[in-house]
């Protein structure tokens, strides 16, 4: 059986969800209606539905010395293209929450990792192994 998940988020704005998730992210954009746009997060469908009025403050975990947004999602890229994302990221000017670094450094799990928020403020992680099979070491 083949799986994904489908994931639907608030966003204030349809036109800054269309620059930020296609043009700076690079998802491929699918169906769409006035109130909401559809896109293809590495094989997943996230929506972004418009939802005037803002999500509010997340919480925080401290995670490897940083304070790791709650909730939030993203992917797992693979090494070279997270460090593509992350030069996009910075061409653009985007404030990180964490910038890109190793995370657990010698340790099992051993990641690249970034957050940052998209224009509504929700929060995205992406990460990258060097080995995949380290993503759900222990």
């Amino acid at each position: 059986m083949s799986t994904a998940f489908h994931l639907a988020i608030p966003v204030d704005d349809l036109d800054a969800a269309r620059r930020f998730y296609g043009e700076l992210i690079g998802c491929p954009r699918g169906r769409e209606a006035d109130t909401w746009v559809d896109w293809d997060l590495g094989g997943h469908q996230l929506v972004t539905h418009l939802a005037p009025g803002g999500r509010g403050d997340a919480a925080v975990n401290a995670v490897d010395g940083h304070g790791v947004p709650v909730p939030h999602f993203g992917l797992v890229l693979d090494v070279p293209d997270f460090q593509a994302l992350a030069g996009r990221l910075r061409a653009a000017g985007t404030e990180f929450v964490i910038e890109p670094h190793v995370r657990f450094p010698g340790q099992p799990g051993e990641q690249w990792t970034m957050f940052l928020r998209d224009p509504a403020g929700n929060a995205l992680e992406f990460k990258a192994f060097a080995d995949r099979d380290q993503l759900f070491a222990r």
